[in-house]
């Protein structure tokens, strides 16, 4: 090859080395641009879900709008909200007020001893029964089980007073009360399930529709409320005979001493 042939090429080679570092040094440019490009998507991206996430975050709950909304009463209640259930057509001026909780396993064990008796009390009509039920294991334990099952129960008592006490009694039964950290009762086709053990409410449409469409949740609000503010309940379950307090009966004896106790006779 003779030198002038080899000086071309060389002049070649550079222009052409030249031309291909331009080419790079354009795709490098458009990496870059297209990093810095994603990154702001990606900033964006986070930004957003954060607002989302904040958004959300700020959205009242279900039973938080409950305790706004208007409330519907069921039948078979009274009083402000319909906060006032008593139960009995004795003419007897006789109380029996008891206060619970749906997940409270000590009010399961109470009915599962002593409320047949309790309620054939009301049925012979020594007595008036008066419920106040609340909420705040939801709160200790974390779930929304007893608040879905109080406006289940409102749903019961809607039926009838009866439905409500068998429907209550069958939500306490050892078969189906759940343990204290369980949340069952959060759960609607647990509650019907429940229900379909009582005969009037076994299939029963309009109380199903109820449980489901959460009718009753402004009530169960109400009346959880209406549990809170009782100053001197502390704990559940708690029984008032004539608004006096009494110690919690562990038998049917001592349930009937402490009527007896109370003045209570047949």
């Amino acid at each position: 090859m003779s030198k002038r042939n080899s000086q071309a090429a060389k002049t070649a080679a550079r222009e052409r080395l030249r031309i291909e570092r331009e080419r790079e040094a354009k795709r490098a440019k458009v990496r870059r641009q297209i990093i810095v490009a994603c990154s702001v998507v990606g900033v964006l991206a986070v930004a957003g879900g954060i607002g989302y996430a904040v958004v959300q975050t700020n959205q009242p709950t279900k039973w938080e709008e409950a305790a706004d909304a208007k409330v519907v009463a069921p039948a078979n209640s009274s009083g402000k909200d319909g906060t006032t259930v008593l139960i009995g057509d004795s003419k007897t001026d006789n109380v029996v007020h008891l206060y619970e909780d749906p997940r409270c396993p000590a009010c399961a064990s109470f009915e599962q001893t002593v409320g047949e008796t309790v309620n054939k009390g009301m049925e012979d009509g020594d007595y008036k029964l008066s419920f106040t039920l609340g909420t705040f294991l939801d709160g200790n334990l974390s779930g929304e089980g007893s608040k879905n099952a109080l406006s289940a129960l409102g749903a019961a008592l809607n039926v009838s007073p009866e439905a409500f006490l068998d429907y209550k009694a069958a939500l306490y039964s050892a078969e189906y009360h759940p343990e204290e950290s369980s949340d069952e009762f959060a759960e609607d086709d647990y509650l019907i399930k429940v229900a379909d053990t009582v005969d009037a409410l076994k299939n029963n449409k309009k109380f199903q529709d109820a449980v489901e469409k959460g009718t009753y949740d402004a009530w169960a609000m109400k009346m959880s409320k209406t549990f809170q503010d009782t100053e001197d309940v502390k704990s559940t379950p708690a029984i008032k005979i004539n608004d006096k307090l009494i110690e919690n009966p562990s038998t049917v004896a001592e349930w009937e001493t402490a009527l007896k106790d109370a003045g209570v006779t047949k």
